[in-house]
């Protein structure tokens, strides 16, 4: 999985660059066909904006943003956005091919 971060206005520190790839990576966890995340973080005074941009297999994108003034909160926000994208999608696909619902019954 390649990995862009990009900071636009802020400068990324080596704390915050690793706590981002840490996160990131477990993703991989809810859909493995994670190509390229792309994260971008922008400073607007006291706001920190973030985006990320998940590229799956498929030509798939997902996509979740969120503002806030603590920046590793957004990203906690953002990551749960994102499972929860990844989650519907992976169920979507699942039962379109036939398999069981996740009630139990045949789609």
């Amino acid at each position: 999985m390649n990995i862009r971060l990009t900071g636009r206005h802020v400068e990324l520190n080596d704390s915050l660059r690793n706590y981002i790839e840490d996160k990131i990576g477990k993703l991989s966890r809810f859909y493995d066909r994670i190509h390229e995340v792309e994260v971008i973080l922008d400073h607007a005074g006291e706001q920190h904006a973030v985006e990320i941009i998940v590229r799956a297999g498929h030509k798939q994108t997902f996509v979740a943003s969120e503002t806030g003034p603590d920046p590793l909160a957004v990203i906690d926000i953002i990551l749960d956005k994102l499972e929860r994208q990844l989650n519907k999608h992976k169920e979507k696909n699942r039962n379109h091919k036939g398999g069981m619902a996740a009630d139990g019954n045949t789609a």
